[in-house]
């Protein structure tokens, strides 16, 4: 029988699966008015290109945040990152030009990423090990009933007479009660014990690298990179394709899209009851390869409905690898280094191919056309499913003190 979750948990799981949400209405956001953005500012598929990739900069400088987290705690950096990202959403929609907007989304991304990473840290480390697999991917599921929203709203938002900017401006009302809803939200235990006792002291930036952790770090980095590698283009160029390639109106994108993240969302929940009941490295053959089917099919078939099933199984890869990893970053590095592990292994090393991935898909796509150049990308998945198989352990009901000690 499943450890009960008490008062204070089902709260915490309550407020992180909500703020979580707007990562998925953020994420797809920018994919949603990207054609939108590039008429009216004049860029180029390549431009556009450079442009997400810019903006995905965020996601590796998040790492500064990150890893605060050790110092500073858990719920500092966590209501720090709420506000400051809810800030840079709104100055996004109030941008006068290509520069500045990328800018704002940027800084947008090192505290929404940042946020994010923190989540899983509270998640990881406030309940129990039992619960921990379906905890988290419940928190991540909600991402993908945030692009559900996104999908639903955009096509309403673009009518309005701010157009693309509208999708911003609404995006920055429930994150400032949010921002209210961050009261009787308490330091995770396992930080504060681990504060009690130790002294505090400002960890190097190397000082992961100089511990028994440092191949795991490399490791998991590695498998981050070549995961978001796919992923992270699965869903940013789906309407350019469909629009360009398929012919489809921004009517039925919007349909589809909203069908494939409803469609996926029962198995997107169940991603991390999954993991709890196979374990992280079952769990992870049948969702990795889910993601490199459902990419492929995404970007290649030809009819609306079959592209739209297709979606359906990468918008599913796009938010079911994430639980994957986040159970093994988590689990895998102990309190004093586990801030510290997210971000090296994610931000700073593994977001490499979150920024580089739609730097190359932009600039082929304009020679090859954007459904050879995402589909290419379904290789990724199979690699990093590979090496998971190859050099991590089961960690599937351990308490964090157990399965962190694996890396010594």
């Amino acid at each position: 029988m499943a450890t009960p979750l008490s008062s204070y948990q089902k709260k915490l799981f309550v407020f992180l699966s909500v703020a979580t949400f707007f990562e998925g209405y953020d994420f797809l956001a920018l994919s949603q008015i990207l054609p939108n953005l590039r008429a009216d500012m004049g860029l180029s598929e390549a431009g556009a290109g450079v442009m997400v990739a810019v903006i995905n900069i965020g996601t590796i400088a998040a790492y500064v945040l990150v890893r605060k987290a050790d110092h500073w705690g858990r719920r500092q950096v966590l209501m720090i990152t709420i506000a400051g990202y809810t800030i840079f959403t709104g100055l996004s929609g109030l941008a006068p030009d290509v520069y500045s907007f990328t800018l704002f989304q940027l800084l947008a991304r090192v505290f929404l990423i940042a946020e994010w990473a923190t989540a899983m840290v509270f998640a990881a480390e406030e309940y129990p090990a039992d619960r921990r697999g379906m905890v988290m991917g419940v928190i991540q599921a909600f991402s993908s009933l945030g692009a559900v929203f996104c999908a639903g709203v955009v096509p309403l938002l673009l009518t309005l007479p701010w157009g693309w900017r509208s999708v911003y401006f609404a995006g920055v009302i429930p994150l400032i009660l949010l921002a209210f809803a961050r009261r009787g939200i308490q330091e995770t235990t396992r930080f504060t014990e681990a504060k009690a006792a130790a002294p505090a002291v400002r960890p190097s930036f190397f000082a992961i690298l100089k511990s028994p952790y440092r191949t795991r770090v490399f490791q998991l980095a590695l498998i981050w990179g070549l995961t978001y590698m796919c992923t992270q283009n699965a869903i940013t160029w789906w309407k350019e394709f469909a629009v360009a390639e398929r012919a489809m109106t921004d009517g039925q994108v919007s349909m589809s899209i909203t069908l494939a993240a409803v469609g996926s969302m029962p198995l997107v929940f169940a991603a991390g009851k999954l993991l709890d009941v196979v374990g992280r490295r079952k769990g992870a053959v049948i969702i990795y390869v889910a993601t490199a089917i459902g990419v492929v099919a995404s970007y290649t078939l030809q009819s609306h409905w079959a592209l739209t099933i297709g979606l359906m199984g990468g918008i599913f890869g796009a938010s079911a690898v994430l639980p994957v990893m986040n159970a093994y970053t988590a689990e895998l590095f102990p309190t004093a280094f586990r801030g510290d592990a997210y971000a090296w292994a994610n931000n700073l090393l593994g977001r490499i191919g979150y920024v580089l991935a739609p730097l190359a898909v932009g600039l082929a796509a304009a020679d090859f056309g954007w459904g050879p150049s995402v589909a290419a990308t379904g290789i990724f998945p199979i690699i990093a499913l590979g090496l998971i198989l190859l050099w991590l352990p089961e960690t599937k009901g351990q308490e964090l003190e157990e399965s962190s000690a694996v890396a010594g």
